[in-house]
């Protein structure tokens, strides 16, 4: 017997961005609302799932973080597959964070995802951080985005800033790309690696490796 959906809508979501910049945290922070200080480094990909409302709709969140280790991009690259939307983060204290996206991180998306109407959203993480310790102002993150014709946002994982927001207006331009409701089963996503391959099976485990 068939069973209805509990929702209309499922997005992939692939978060990425250099090491460090909080991308673990702003998916921590989604989920559960908490926050930890203590450090623990993504290895090859994470993925959690979450609803949220759009208007009358329900939008079901495949989201996956990503390493950002450039000896994690071979693996990391497979999990492109499939995605309605890219989320670029980084750290508004690190200016290194913020260069790789334009040199490294876009590069990669446009390497690995053909279709050029994939929504993408620049993330400014860690806007808590005093001024003193900034490395990148605002007005520079807003005029790359332009330069994307793309939504920014900053956020603050600790602070708790801006984080549904995040997510809410990625799944809104989505929806508005793609148009009407169209069902589309969890399995039927390209899960964006070998089944075959043992180390990341159908269901992916969150495998961090903590203090480094």
């Amino acid at each position: 017997m068939k069973t209805t959906p509990d929702f209309d809508y499922l997005f992939k979501l692939v978060i990425v961005g250099n090491s460090n910049v909080g991308k673990s945290s702003l998916l921590v922070r989604l989920m559960d609302k908490s926050f930890e200080n203590s450090h623990c480094t993504t290895i090859g990909a994470d993925c959690n799932t979450k609803s949220i409302k759009l208007g009358e709709t329900t939008c079901k969140l495949q989201i996956w973080d990503t390493a950002g280790q450039e000896r994690y991009e071979s693996i990391v690259s497979s999990f492109y597959r499939g995605a309605h939307g890219i989320i670029l983060v980084y750290d508004v204290s690190d200016r290194k964070s913020f260069e790789g996206v334009s040199k490294r991180w876009l590069h990669q998306v446009r390497k690995c995802i053909h279709d050029q109407n994939v929504n993408m959203i620049l993330v400014a993480n860690k806007r808590d951080v005093p001024d003193s310790q900034r490395m990148v102002a605002r007005w520079e993150g807003e005029i790359l985005a332009q330069e994307l014709n793309i939504r920014y946002i900053e956020a603050s994982a600790k602070s708790y800033v801006n984080i549904e927001r995040i997510f809410t207006s990625l799944a809104t331009d989505i929806k508005s790309t793609i148009g009407k409701p169209n069902y589309v089963p969890l399995n039927s996503i390209n899960l964006a690696h070998d089944k075959s391959d043992q180390h990341y099976g159908p269901r992916p485990r969150i495998r961090r490796r903590c203090g480094c």
